[in-house]
């Protein structure tokens, strides 16, 4: 007799694992950036329209793929059309990749938490003390295998007992924690000179349309920005939201589950625009909101902080901590992805999978560490700028083999398999719906075309 699948308990603990994976590292420090850079508001409106459109197509058709087929992303490809097995070795090969050196990046978190919760955050706001840190031999290393850790903990005790549970307490206090820096932020001012800048001012930089200069060309540049933020927000195209999709159960709403999800991911990105542009600019002003990526959370936000004298260690032992909780649950997900590719291909056990996957993350964690100092170098990058290790598995993953992915999903769904498919899928028990015709025109032809020219920009062939 056929073993049944082991299952999430209910449609919550789907909708807050799966938002979860999907509220990380890039929603707090590349969506702020990305909408100060782009006029603010436009930025946030051609956002939330392609959440609606672009992001829920490409949510809908993994979570009903994994569904359907109840297969690790490994087969679930091959289910559908055996000629499309190859978008399943290629959906693993992208969280293989990221796990490493998404764990580095989650020890430089913990490293902050920690000297802002025994009260030491005034040295994180010592010049080079990130780049001294980063550069040392042991001390991140150390780290990376005590965060590896707590992922390989959380995926041994399984789908209920391991990422169920952490989902269900992690998620909340999330969330709790963004709209309290939120909230507060709002009431920060400070004064350079005779100029006072408040909160509410940041609020108007982030949320208030700037169109002066708009052009055609400029306008194109902010809906890439904010398609690509999207796509490596929603953790599609990485075996993610097909491997927790098969965790679904049959009589859950599929399409509900999927709204809840961005619903999460885009509050939460819109929070973290507002805790963060708002304390850069009352402190900063414009010219410091043009960080972005680890410059922004372990350098910018540190300044902040310091201005904020002594309820500024409180904010940033409370910030990181949240950080912490963010990079968990996504890095959680994306090992997940592979273990339970792992699970399947070979039939070994999830203790076997885990502690395997948890050894090869933390060896190849330990080259991306080595990266910045005994084995440093630059290499010229397609997309512009210079790389280490870490950039280029970054590069590898994000930039190439994830929109392959995506656009391979897009060809299957929409030409092959049909997108009758999905619809099928998720409206199995009945339910509505409620945007089949605007799906079966975007997974046909619009989101794969957006996806080749997301492609084309990551090439460098387009600017």
């Amino acid at each position: 007799m056929k073993k049944k699948k082991t299952s999430f308990s209910g449609a919550m603990g789907f909708v807050l694992a799966a938002a979860g994976s999907a509220v990380g590292l890039g929603n707090l420090w590349r969506f702020p950036y990305l909408a100060a850079k782009n006029g603010g508001g436009l930025f946030l409106v051609v956002y939330l329209v392609l959440v609606v459109t672009f992001g829920f197509t490409l949510l809908v058709s993994e979570i009903a793929i994994g569904r359907k087929t109840k297969k690790s992303p490994l087969r679930a490809y091959g289910e559908l059309h055996p000629g499309w097995r190859w978008i399943g070795k290629f959906a693993v090969i992208v969280p293989f990749l990221i796990f490493p050196y998404y764990c580095v990046i989650g020890g430089w978190v913990m490293k902050y938490a920690l000297v802002y919760l025994t009260g030491n955050g005034a040295a994180a706001t010592e010049d080079g003390y990130f780049t001294s840190f980063i550069t040392s031999p042991v001390e991140p290393v150390v780290l990376l295998a005590v965060f590896i850790a707590f992922n390989s903990f959380v995926i041994y005790k399984g789908i209920n007992k391991g990422i169920e549970r952490i989902s269900k307490i992690l998620m909340p206090i999330l969330v709790i924690l963004v709209t309290a820096i939120a909230v507060f932020a709002l009431t920060m001012h400070h004064t350079d000179g005779n100029i006072t800048r408040t909160g509410l001012d940041g609020l108007k930089v982030y949320m208030v349309p700037d169109l002066s200069g708009i052009t055609p060309g400029s306008f194109l540049k902010v809906l890439l920005d904010a398609m690509g933020q999207l796509f490596y927000s929603i953790s599609v195209a990485m075996g993610i939201m097909i491997t927790y999709g098969s965790y679904l159960d049959d009589k859950e709403n599929l399409i509900r589950s999927a709204n809840y999800i961005e619903l999460f991911d885009t509050g939460v990105a819109f929070l973290a625009g507002i805790m963060i542009i708002a304390p850069i600019y009352v402190v900063m002003g414009r010219e410091g909101m043009d960080a972005s990526g680890p410059s922004l959370l372990f350098i910018s936000m540190p300044a902040v902080f310091s201005k904020m004298r002594t309820i500024g260690g409180i904010v940033g032992a409370v910030f990181f901590v949240m950080v912490f909780f963010a990079a968990l649950t996504s890095s959680i997900s994306i090992m997940e992805a592979v273990v339970a590719s792992m699970i399947e291909k070979f039939g070994m056990s999830r203790k076997k999978a885990a502690i395997l996957e948890g050894v090869t993350g933390l060896c190849i964690g330990i080259v991306v560490c080595l990266g910045y100092n005994v084995l440093y170098f630059e290499l010229p990058m397609p997309n512009g700028g210079t790389g280490q290790v870490l950039d280029i598995l970054d590069y590898l993953s994000n930039y190439i083999l994830m929109p392959v992915v995506a656009i391979g999903t897009c060809l299957l769904i929409g030409w092959v398999a049909k997108p009758e498919t999905i619809v099928k899928e998720a409206t199995k028990n009945g339910e509505r719906f409620g945007r089949k015709g605007l799906y079966i025109l975007m997974v046909k032809y619009v989101t794969p075309v957006l996806l080749f020219i997301l492609f084309l920009r990551s090439l460098g062939v387009i600017v």
